[in-house]
Formats: C-alpha cells, structure tokens, sequence
C-alpha cells in the first residue's frame, strides 16, 4: 500500500521478494522500485514519470508497465481511503498476453499448446479423450472441439455417464421406443440421436456400466442405434468426444473398462492440466471470474489485496477453477466492502499466514506489526485474519497488556 504521494505504507512479504529489498514505510514508491533495479540503475524509458502520471490524484485505477530485468513489471492500482492498494506483477520474457480461447483464459504455455492441439484434432472427424481432474474445464474442450470442427453448425449435445443410474442413462443416451416400459407413450430419441450432424460429448465416459459399453460399441462400430424397446436400428452420424478423470487403461486392466472400446475412443488424446500447475493463470482468472460476479451480485469489489491474492496462489485447489469459483462466491457473500480481504476468504485458504506459519507465534506477529508501522489493522492483514482474531491471539501470547481492574 502506498499514501497519496506514493511512498510506501505498507509492504508484503511476497512484495519485498520480488523487489529484493526490504521496504521501509514513507519510502517512495519510484525509490523502492530503483533499489529492486540494483545499485546505480534507474528506471529506463519514462518509468518514474509514467508510474506518477498514471497513478494521479485523478485516477481511481490504473496499471502501467515499467521496464524490468528478464521482462516487464506490471502494477496495478485502485485507489483506496488514503492512497492506493497496488499489484506488483513480474512479466517476464516469452510470458503471452492473456488469451481467450472459446470461453477459456489462460497465460500459461502448457494450455496454449492444448489449445493449438484443440484446433488442430477439431479439424479430423475422429474421436477425442480429454483427461483432466475434476472442475478443470474438461466441458469446455469439448466445445471448443465442436466449434472449431466441420460439425460446428450442428449441434451439440452432452450427458455426464455419472450422473444417472444405469437404466436411466440407456434410456438418455440411446432413446426408447413406445412401450418398451411403464410410462413409455411415445418414440423418445436419445442423446445419440438428438446429436445427429454434430458433437456428443460423454463426461466421466469411465463411470459407463459395462453392458452400456458394449452397446455403445456396436454405435461406434455400426453408426446405427437401437432405442431401448426398439426392433430396427436408426443411422446416426455423430462426432465422439470423451472426457474422465481416471486413467482408462487402469480401468482396463482393472476389468471396468473395455479395451475395444477404449482404443475407439482415445484416437487422439487432449491433457487438461490441473489449476496449480498452472498458477500463473489464477491472477487473470480471479480478475476474469469478478468481472463477471460484479454484474451478478450485491456486493461489488474492485480490488484483491496482496495477502488474498498470495492465499489464492498458494491454495493446490483440488477442485480446479470450479473451486476457485465457488472460493470467491463465498468471499463475495461473507465479505463487505469494495476490497476482497484474505478474511474474506473460505477458512481452508486462511488456515496458512503469508508469513508461513499455520498459527501465527510471537516472532510472526511482532514481525507483522513491525511491517505494518504498528497497525493492528495492516497486521491482520498480513497475517490473513481478522483484527478481532488477532487481537485474541495476542492476548494468548501475552503481547497485549491485561485490562486494568476498576477501583472501587
């Protein structure tokens, strides 16, 4: 955090890493960002002058970009009660632009390649695997894959193979005749044939009982379906494309996976890598996922702070971008105000202080209080917690004075 002149506030510990210095409170901005350069180097190409110019007493929010060894670095403020909460972000060489490939964001390397892998299997009429843990996106390969095919004007249809038990999926997936069974009163087309002239997508195709693989065997084989009930098979022209999170040749060789059917349906396989092999993308989808939440919800923030961004960062997110999604859900209902504070975080992602420890000890809330000039308030911060919290813990500890008797 900066005050209205931009000197230096309030510093993080991730901050002071990536400028490589320790930032002492009332320094300026401009001075903190030279000593980082190294001695007797000076911000090059205006850098000064364009941090003071888009950072003016004007502006509510701004980024720039300031020339920085092996890339650029980007800082983004919004303006807050007394000076600016700022971003520090290093951009580094051969690191792309932010793209948007069919409703997914990405910075990372690995996923432009699988995009590029997208576009490129999407053009052969074969069918697709795509593997990638659960929340990660897998629906949305899927239809990049429809809309960069030759099917993409035909439509496109998708059945979780998880979601319904198994008599029920047979009926979805291939369709039933008039009568085939109680409540059966007319010819009702499945998936396979609603699909006609485009893409079905099966998710956690794995889940598939073995008596509907062979079924859907015989359709990959034949391009004909038989409804439940049904006497003459129909002709279906049908682009497969297949998502799981499981391994299908652990499935094979476990006997829950039919090898035939697995060869048919890997012809060519997508790898969808998880959200923390990626982190650098979690920035750009926090901003991507509250542009979106600001339109929908009562509360609107305009900024993350660095002690909740380092939280979001750090966090494995076993449950890929739909958990981040539903992590900022909660932040949106739990929290106030137009800042999104690491408090305001799920209690999973605050359970580890940016100072490193899982409970704050003596040595890391003095040291937090030390960063923060004496500020309970920027302390908490710091340590990801409430000032209430904090204020117990430190009376735990004894660091916070007992409350004097009344006399009388």
């Amino acid at each position: 955090m900066c005050d209205e002149r931009l000197r230096v506030a309030l510093a993080t510990p991730a901050c002071e890493v990536l400028l490589g210095a320790a930032l002492k409170p009332g320094v300026p901005l401009a001075a903190a960002l030279e000593k980082g350069l190294g001695r007797g180097k000076s911000l090059a190409g205006g850098g000064a002058a364009a941090v003071r110019a888009a950072f003016a007493p004007a502006s509510r929010a701004a980024t720039v970009s300031v020339p920085w060894p092996g890339g650029a670095l980007e800082i983004a403020g919004t303006r807050i009660a007394g000076g600016w909460l700022l971003r520090l972000a290093h951009l580094r060489e051969g690191a792309g632009e932010p793209l948007l490939f069919h409703g997914m964001w990405t910075c990372d390397p690995a996923m432009r390649q699988l995009f590029a892998l997208v576009e490129k299997a999407a053009a052969d009429d074969v069918t697709i695997l795509v593997r990638g843990e659960t929340g990660s996106g897998k629906e949305l390969v899927a239809e990049a894959i429809h809309a960069c095919s030759p099917r993409k004007r035909g439509p496109f249809r998708a059945i979780n193979c998880a979601a319904l038990p198994g008599n029920l999926l047979e009926s979805e997936l291939f369709g039933h005749a008039r009568g085939a069974f109680t409540g059966a009163h007319r010819d009702t087309p499945g998936h396979l044939q609603l699909a006609h002239k485009g893409t079905l997508f099966l998710d956690e195709v794995a889940e598939l009982p073995l008596d509907l693989q062979a079924k859907l065997l015989r359709v990959l084989e034949t391009r004909t379906v038989l409804p439940v009930g049904a006497r003459e098979p129909v002709p279906v022209d049908v682009r497969f494309v297949s998502a799981t999170h499981r391994a299908l040749r652990k499935e094979v060789e476990a006997g829950r996976f039919r090898a035939d059917l697995m060869y048919r349906l890997r012809v060519i396989p997508l790898f969808l890598p998880p959200l923390r092999d990626r982190r650098g993308d979690i920035p750009l989808l926090v901003a991507k996922l509250m542009e979106t939440m600001n339109r929908e919800r009562r509360r609107r923030i305009d900024a993350v702070s660095p002690a909740a961004l380092d939280a979001l960062v750090a966090h494995d997110w076993p449950g890929n971008v739909r958990e981040l999604k539903n992590a900022l859900s909660y932040a949106y209902v739990m929290g106030e105000g137009p800042l999104l504070v690491r408090g305001d975080l799920p209690p999973e992602l605050r359970e580890r202080d940016v100072l490193g420890t899982p409970s704050p000890d003596r040595e890391a809330i003095l040291e937090a209080l030390r960063r923060a000039g004496g500020q309970r308030h920027g302390a908490a911060e710091l340590l990801g917690m409430s000032r209430v919290t904090l204020w117990r813990r430190m009376r735990e500890l004894g660091l916070v004075p007992p409350r004097k008797k009344r006399s009388g």
